[in-house]
């Protein structure tokens, strides 16, 4: 595994030591994942090709993963609910309504379907929920004074109608010749080669793509006018994925942008659209998964973003790629993660006042 700067647990304490300080953590939480966060193995130095393979080709593809699941949406979504292609190479506000409209009940349907069973029917009550302290009522922070409230509206609003105006254009793209289009049916074995391999490469894209508009949004001036309006969510459900400021709607869905000029299909640029429409407020539910008689049926939110909801400045990316690891900025939700990040923020601290110092000399 990489050595790179960290905020985790790797502190050369013995396994009796270790145990303790998880303990002691977990009195933060309702529930608190069996093993720390550590490093996909596609990212251990030395690389350990049969562990990282598999993990890149079948563990985030297995039915038991959101992953396939949005694969398996966008597969239906355009074989039986998009309108022909033909139809859509001018733009016309019958084609684009049926898409927002459509867009409108996927999203009433999983994200409401997921708000409604954890936490309105309780189906699993507290099971698996990281944080079980109630949404916040009656704050001025949010619209209504309500926070579910506010989190539907703006997910609703301007998280459907982004997502909406960007698959609006992707269609149009390839109905008018626009956007280069993979034609799979017509006999190259190249071409089912690049659908499959396009498809495995998307989320990394995806992840790439967010942690960098993301670090952006903690830029001071941006935090301030935008993304704190996200960060009004501590304690997170599924409303609260993309219940934000209508700039960052737009932010955040520019990955797609990609699929104007590389050689796609329209399930691509759907799956990735989905991984970000429904992905977001499914990582946001604050239950790591689905279960059902006993069972886990599906994983859902992961501790790695619910970490960056506390606690702010860490895990900007996703738990799928490096780039927190690389950067210094992974929590492995540990206590000595936590002993760590409270040392990062005292040295940044001591730079900015020196910073600060030095100019006041000068």
């Amino acid at each position: 595994m990489s050595e790179a700067t960290s905020i985790s647990a790797n502190t050369g304490a013995d396994a009796s030591t270790n145990a303790s300080l998880r303990a002691k953590q977990r009195k933060q939480w309702n529930y608190l994942p069996p093993e720390p966060l550590a490093v996909p193995p596609l990212w251990y130095r030395p690389w350990r090709k049969p562990l990282a393979v598999a993990w890149f080709i079948a563990r985030p593809w297995r039915p038991t993963k959101e992953r396939f699941w949005f694969l398996m949406i966008a597969l239906v979504l355009w074989f039986f609910f998009t309108p022909p292609l033909e139809t859509m190479a001018d733009f016309h506000w019958q084609w684009m309504s049926y898409i927002w409209a459509r867009n409108f009940i996927i999203t009433l349907a999983i994200v409401g379907g997921a708000h409604l069973w954890f936490y309105v029917l309780r189906g699993q009550n507290a099971e698996l929920q990281y944080d079980a302290r109630p949404f916040v009522k009656g704050s001025k922070r949010f619209l209504f004074g309500d926070q579910v409230r506010d989190n539907m509206f703006w997910t609703l609003t301007g998280g459907v109608g982004a997502w909406s105006a960007y698959e609006c254009l992707l269609l149009w793209g390839f109905a008018s010749g626009f956007s280069p289009l993979l034609g799979v049916g017509e006999g190259s074995p190249w071409a089912w080669v690049w659908l499959v391999a396009l498809f495995l490469l998307i989320p990394f894209w995806t992840g790439v793509h967010f942690y960098a508009q993301h670090r952006l949004l903690h830029w001071k001036p941006l935090y301030k006018r935008i993304h704190s309006w996200h960060h009004n969510n501590v304690n997170i459900g599924p409303w609260s994925g993309l219940a934000m400021h209508p700039a960052e709607h737009v932010i955040l869905f520019t990955d797609c942008l990609l699929y104007l000029f590389v050689l796609s299909h329209p399930v691509h640029a759907f799956f990735n659209l989905l991984i970000h429409g429904l992905g977001a407020p499914l990582s946001h539910t604050g239950f790591e998964g689905f279960r059902l008689r006993g069972r886990k049926r599906l994983d859902v939110a992961d501790f790695y973003h619910h970490l960056h909801h506390r606690y702010f400045d860490c895990n900007y990316g996703s738990p799928d790629t490096p780039w927190d690891y690389w950067m210094g900025t992974f929590h492995d939700g540990t206590e000595a993660g936590d002993k760590a990040m409270v040392e990062m923020r005292r040295k940044k601290a001591e730079r900015q006042r020196n910073k600060k110092n030095r100019k006041v000399k000068a």
